[in-house]
């Protein structure tokens, strides 16, 4: 993209989603932009599950909770005129770095700011109601229940409103060592506007390897094994489960 009057060579980066597994689990269009880049951003946990398509490329890889310096210094490279790739797990635009790239390209002058691409991937919450059936035919909500960035009060009445509003709700990051009791703060709150008996369905390691499925309940559901990497899906006042399949009906006679 030529020089910039600033006299930065203009790169791109592309947000990639990686899926919620394997690279099976990953789109053509997301696979193209890593074989295509110069440099690969991120976590270095997602980094080590594509490492076989990382050869002869500059890798930028960074902890949990370094997101900010990790994004930054992606752009920049971009910016410096190299095709770089950030990626993210699931999708990148469900709790992944899309919006923290677009946040820190928007601060760059227009004339200097690099060509920025969104990949979409399969978020884990898709992958967790697949192996389940079809719990998310309705409306539903998507609430993390980690508060390092957003306050507790506030994703309480998030969950307060989404029960009383009858749908279904799908909790990304559930359950941590840090955070074993938010889980039944919000099971108490659910519990006051839905049935006890409301299905639920918790998924541990969708699409991976060592993937585990447990159906249960309202009032039962926090006595599994509930870790970051499960996805609990709460059915609404319609959701059966049968057969070992959880359904949420759309509303179709049948």
């Amino acid at each position: 993209m030529g020089e910039s009057d600033g006299g930065i060579g203009m790169g791109k980066i592309t947000v990639v989603g990686l899926g919620p597994g394997g690279q099976e689990q990953m789109t053509p269009k997301a696979l193209k932009a890593i074989q295509e880049a110069e440099v690969v951003a991120g976590y270095t946990t997602y980094i080590r599950l594509i490492e076989p398509l990382l050869k002869d490329k500059e890798v930028i890889g960074t902890g949990m909770m370094q997101e900010v310096d990790r994004c930054k210094l992606a752009v920049q490279t971009a910016a410096e005129g190299k095709n770089t790739v950030m990626v993210s797990s699931g999708d990148s635009g469900v709790y992944g770095m899309a919006g923290l790239v677009l946040e820190i390209v928007l601060q760059y002058d227009e004339a200097k700011r690099p060509e920025v691409d969104i990949v979409a991937g399969l978020s884990a919450v898709n992958a967790a109601a697949a192996v389940l059936g079809a719990p998310l035919m309705h409306d539903f909500a998507v609430i993390s229940l980690s508060d390092r960035l957003t306050p507790w009060e506030l994703i309480k009445k998030r969950a307060s409103l989404a029960a009383q509003g009858d749908f279904v709700i799908a909790l990304y990051n559930p359950k941590s060592k840090s955070r074993v009791k938010n889980i039944d703060e919000i099971h108490d709150i659910l519990l006051q506007y839905k049935s006890p008996s409301t299905p639920v369905g918790i998924v541990k390691n969708a699409s991976r390897p060592d993937e585990q499925k447990i159906l249960s309940n309202l009032r039962d559901f926090t006595k599994e094994d509930i870790d970051m990497f499960s996805m609990v899906i709460i059915g609404n006042s319609k959701t059966f489960i049968q057969d070992g399949w959880m359904v949420t009906p759309r509303g179709y006679k049948v």
